[in-house]
């Protein structure tokens, strides 16, 4: 086998993150690609959550629905996955977990082996061991990460922990051997990065020059909040949990007002609450950076689940008319390079930038080269303001000059009602349309900037998928090995290059794939090009599609 899937499932509570964290950097360690990507219950403790872990000798970044090793870690564990156990899947574990499961089983009594040893809490240390030995990961790797999964809990911790982590090594690599599991490793793979999707949203507004960042708390928004606090001191960055969405919001605009460069990260609910302040930001023309991820609505919905059903909320946020810029990366590395970017874009028109995301493509993980640093620039556009400074003077793109309190000699004036170039409000119907149209042109300037899709598969293409965000991994390797089909993908989804519609219209078929119920990015495309997307392939139950899912729809379809 070149690709293996192995799936651990449990209760929320019982470690399996945890697992999952030190499993992954273990193999790719090795020399062994991963990916991997969980989906868990809304709740503290209890409840059944899984976190699948491909291991491959190629390069993998896609969830898919075979489960070659399932690693049951409670009595219910295999209940939700019944549908994915096969004949070829090995269900491995404690006898009591697996015996009423489909599924070639082998029985290993983590518990047993862990009281053996002095005590049933190095059960975990003694499952990544076995994993580890299973897959062919190198012993070397194995204690590196142990020691450094306990540091700082002492010398008697990690030198138990370590024990146990060896003993399953053993068990693993004997079953192993058996059942002849082989993956070739890769040197390089070593020297790679492994990330998630909140570590590189993190990681990406790092890199273009966010200090200040406000937020309340919101699956699955939350862990690039977590990330970047954690890492402030490092950057020089304040981190505000603020009192409220509304206040979160508010102190960005007044961080950028002030020359800083604010990011917001909040999730559907919370940036309805936003909705008000995102206005003022329109008015006042604050630059303003926020990340939006993604969980099925409306209202709690599914919180820690997945979907693409925001577009609309983020597209139509807010009161009055003012443009705006919405991104959706699509994968790990666009997420940073698309962070990056969207703080110069916002710095540059003066405009709200959204880096729409979702609890997939935030949750999941998989090695990749180091990120190329070299065309990164933090481009500040805030100038030296005189004493006749005019905070909206009127300009032929509809840019102003944007200065900020404290530097220069001119006073720098912002008014939520409409004002005039000086700042001062104004009921003067002429400044009004002038002031209108100047925002206005900005959104027509900025056009000239807009990412283009990616065109990825054959380009003799007869039928054509359109997708945007985080679908594109497991999109591009459903259709690896078709004939006359490719992927039209957009990381930008407003405002949309209209001129994509020459490459619609050159397919005999074309088919969109989102996650949502209603075909939220296909509605829009038809509103910006008039091209109608009769064909469409749409998920909405809180889970992302598979490989194999969507490589029999498509099937289906064409």
């Amino acid at each position: 086998m070149t690709d293996i899937s192995v799936v651990l499932s449990g209760e929320a509570g019982q470690g399996i993150q945890t697992l999952e964290h030190v499993l992954t950097h273990i193999l790719k360690n090795s020399g062994l690609h991963v990916f991997a990507t969980k989906e868990y219950m809304s709740r503290i403790r209890g409840g059944n959550n899984t976190t699948e872990i491909r291991v491959s000798s190629e390069r993998i970044r896609a969830l898919i629905d075979r489960i070659d090793i399932l690693i049951p870690l409670g009595k219910n564990a295999t209940y939700r996955l019944e549908n994915r156990i096969t004949d070829k899947t090995l269900v491995i574990g404690e006898r009591e977990f697996i015996e009423t499961s489909p599924g070639e089983k082998i029985e290993v009594p983590f518990l047993e082996m862990a009281k053996q040893l002095g005590n049933k809490l190095f059960a975990n240390s003694i499952a990544i061991g076995f994993l580890s030995g299973l897959l062919g990961a190198d012993e070397s790797a194995l204690e590196n990460q142990i020691k450094e999964q306990f540091k700082g809990k002492g010398e008697e911790i990690i030198k138990s922990n370590t024990l146990a982590a060896t003993e399953g090594y053993k068990r693993g690599k004997e079953i192993s051997h058996n059942i002849g599991l082989s993956l070739k490793k890769h040197e390089y793979v070593k020297d790679e990065l492994i990330l998630n999707g909140a570590e590189s949203v993190g990681l990406g507004a790092i890199a273009g020059g966010c200090n200040f960042v406000s937020s309340y708390p919101m699956s699955p928004s939350t862990s690039v909040l977590v990330f970047i606090a954690q890492h402030k001191n490092d950057f020089g960055i304040v981190v505000e949990q603020a009192e409220d969405e509304i206040a979160a919001m508010n102190m960005i605009i007044g961080a950028w007002y002030a020359g800083a460069r604010g990011l917001v990260t909040t999730s559907g609910g919370g940036f309805a609450l936003m909705g008000e302040a995102l206005s003022l930001a329109g008015m006042l023309e604050t630059p303003v950076v926020i990340h939006l991820a993604q969980r099925p609505g409306p209202a709690t919905g599914l919180p820690t689940r997945t979907e693409q059903g925001d577009l609309n909320l983020a597209l139509y946020a807010g009161h009055g008319e003012f443009p705006r810029i919405i991104y959706s990366p699509g994968n790990i590395e666009e997420a940073f390079y698309i962070t990056q970017m969207a703080f110069n874009m916002a710095d540059k028109y003066q405009i709200p930038v959204f880096i729409l995301t979702d609890q997939y493509l935030i949750d999941s993980f998989y090695n990749l080269p180091p990120f190329d640093l070299k065309n990164i620039r933090v481009e500040k556009y805030i100038v030296k303001t005189e004493k006749s400074y005019l905070r909206y003077s009127l300009t032929e793109d509809g840019i102003s000059p944007r200065g900020v309190p404290g530097y220069g000699e001119g006073l720098v004036k912002v008014d939520s009602d409409e004002h005039d170039e000086y700042g001062h409000i104004t009921e003067d119907f002429e400044i009004r349309r002038k002031m209108v149209e100047k925002r206005l042109k900005k959104g027509e300037k900025l056009k000239e900037e807009i990412l283009k899709p990616k065109l990825i598969g054959d380009e003799n293409f007869q039928t054509l998928i359109v997708a945007w965000g985080s679908t594109l991994e497991v999109i591009r390797e459903a259709i690896s090995d078709m004939k006359g089909i490719a992927l039209l993908h957009f990381s930008q989804v407003w405002p949309i290059d209209s001129s994509v519609v020459k490459l619609l219209e050159r397919a005999k078929k074309v088919i969109a794939i989102e996650a949502n119920a209603t075909g939220q990015f296909a509605n829009l495309i038809r509103q910006t090009t008039g091209f109608y997307i009769k064909e469409r392939i749409l998920k909405y139950n809180g889970i992302q599609f598979s490989v194999e899912e969507l490589k029999s729809k498509i099937e289906g379809v064409i």
